[in-house]
């Protein structure tokens, strides 16, 4: 595939449910899309044996075009906050999520294969502390092929 035809889009969208439902309805033209801040809500309860209850299942938005990269919930209230969706007209560039690079729960290490070569592209949310940028900085990582980074840094400038 020639990556001059690949087309991305990033936004935070605060936790707005509806605005990630028309994002993934309507932004089809583009080949991957880069989401901070998803909303996570309860889904249902699935009945085991162990819990006539059920377990509780929390998703985010979802759509038959788009394949989801994410990391899994650690709790109910610890959900990841950057997802990457990729149009599945791209499912020959076997996209897979890397937990092993950075194991941070809001940086998102995605890969593919592409002619040969493995390109990276990494989704970042860095909350008002810069947490995700200091994890950067005390972490070692030499990687290259990085096709994009992106995301919501949160850097504020003092003036």
């Amino acid at each position: 595939m020639n990556l001059k035809n690949l087309c991305s889009f990033s936004q935070n969208i605060y936790k707005n449910r509806l605005l990630t439902e028309i994002i993934l309805e309507n932004e089809k033209e583009f080949d991957i899309l880069f989401i901070q801040e998803l909303p996570w809500y309860f889904i249902q309860n699935i009945p085991n044996s162990s819990n006539k209850e059920g377990n509780k299942i929390v998703g985010t938005s979802n759509h038959p075009i788009w394949i989801i990269f994410s990391r899994q919930l650690f709790n109910d209230n610890e959900h990841p906050k950057v997802i990457t969706y990729i149009n599945a007209r791209l499912i020959q560039l076997c996209f897979v999520l890397r937990r092993d690079i950075l194991n941070y729960r809001d940086i998102s290490w995605v890969f593919f294969f592409n002619n040969g070569s493995i390109l990276f592209m990494v989704n970042v949310y860095s909350d008002e502390h810069q947490l995700a940028l200091k994890y950067f900085k005390n972490t070692k990582v030499d990687i290259c092929n990085v096709l994009v980074m992106t995301g919501d840094f949160d850097i504020r400038d003092r003036d």
